[in-house]
């Protein structure tokens, strides 16, 4: 694997850059209820030294009722100063599945503007596996400002998804699991609708990686989505649940040298909760 400041570093690289004074290490760990796991209590119990927590669920738009919406630029500010994490640090962000929602975090930092970002390719499983060490101990933080340029063409909404959806326009690009995509499956989230959206194509994120929840090279990734009809000269539009593994095609896309993506924020916690919206089911 090529390491990448902006995209996706190896456990080898973070050890070696480990104690340079402007690195960042968070924990962006986050798992739908069904899992059955609290990612705080991991974090508090054993994490990567000098990592901070990154809640997906209170670094978001407290006035949405949509899960973990993408936070007001000066919230976003707010948190990340508190954190210790401002202008001038590279940021490597990880989580205990491996590789999922720490995308989300990536897709955040991009979405205000910092490409100075990377997933730390197998997460913590990977890095504990190796033997690397692990900590319990709160990191010490000191304020660092933080400038925010939001990134309007990374992220969409409902009505634009809707117009690419009739135009067909876009690839729209479904993240989850096949049986939920072609509405075999319920969604883990109570009153929403099964299907997808129409016209969209599924890619399940955990497609892009390999077994060992690394991702995979460029070559069979661009392969993955060629596979699924994925017509990559069209601009993207990646969704999932609640757009969190939305995040790990977004990256899947950076790292085959496509750059013309935006994740729909709402995904289908949004689309499958409004009768109104047109859903579709079976394959794409």
């Amino acid at each position: 694997m090529q390491d990448d400041p902006k995209t996706l570093v190896s456990t080898d690289w973070l050890a070696k850059h480990l104690k340079d004074p402007d690195l960042r290490v968070l924990d962006g760990s986050w798992y739908l209820p069904t899992v059955n796991r609290d990612a705080r209590a991991e974090y508090d119990a054993a994490h990567i030294p000098g990592a901070r927590f990154f809640d997906i669920d209170d670094v978001a738009d407290s006035r949405s009722d949509l899960p973990h919406m993408a936070p007001p630029v000066e919230k976003f500010m707010s948190r990340m100063r508190a954190m210790g994490v401002g202008d001038g640090h590279q940021v490597v962000v990880y989580d205990g599945g491996g590789l999922s929602s720490a995308a989300r975090v990536w897709w955040l930092f991009r979405l205000m503007g910092h490409t100075d970002i990377a997933v730390l390719d197998g997460g913590l499983p990977k890095w504990t596996a190796e033997g690397h060490e692990t900590e319990d101990l709160p990191p010490v933080v000191r304020d660092r400002h933080m400038t925010a340029r939001y990134q309007n063409h990374l992220v969409r909404d409902v009505t634009q998804v809707s117009a690419a959806s009739k135009l067909g326009d876009h690839e729209i690009i479904d993240a989850r699991a096949p049986g939920r995509f072609r509405g075999e499956e319920p969604e883990p989230r109570e009153g929403l609708r099964s299907g997808h959206v129409p016209g969209s194509r599924n890619v399940c994120f955990k497609d892009v990686l390999n077994a060992d929840n690394t991702m995979k090279s460029p070559d069979q990734i661009r392969a993955v989505f060629e596979a699924a009809g994925v017509d990559l000269s069209k601009p993207a539009i990646t969704t999932c649940g609640s757009g969190v593994t939305a995040a790990v095609l977004s990256l899947a896309l950076e790292r085959i040298g496509k750059s013309d993506w935006s994740l729909y924020d709402g995904s289908w916690s949004e689309w499958g909760l409004f009768q109104a919206l047109p859903i579709a089911t079976g394959e794409a």
